[in-house]
């Protein structure tokens, strides 16, 4: 599990990096209204979007390892 926080931690600090990337060229692609803009703004924004997916993946298998864990843990305090 520790592995996975660690994961998470490293995809905090990514996401922020391209979030503000796709925000900035969400920004360019509206004032010059070029298509390479858009399309530019369009990739960074489901880099982004793929990346909260993966986010929360991770967050998911974190809290069914606790979730697990906690079972198991229960299991021995009753059965001790």
């Amino acid at each position: 599990m520790s592995s996975l926080r660690a994961e998470l931690r490293q995809i905090d600090e990514q996401l922020d990096v391209v979030a503000d990337e796709a925000d900035h060229q969400a920004l360019r692609a509206l004032v010059s209204e070029t298509p390479g803009a858009s399309f530019d703004a369009n990739d960074a924004r489901k880099h982004a979007d793929a990346m909260r997916r993966h986010r929360q993946h991770i967050v998911d298998s974190i809290a069914t390892l606790e979730a697990r864990q906690d079972e198991l843990l229960d299991k021995m305090n009753a059965g001790g």
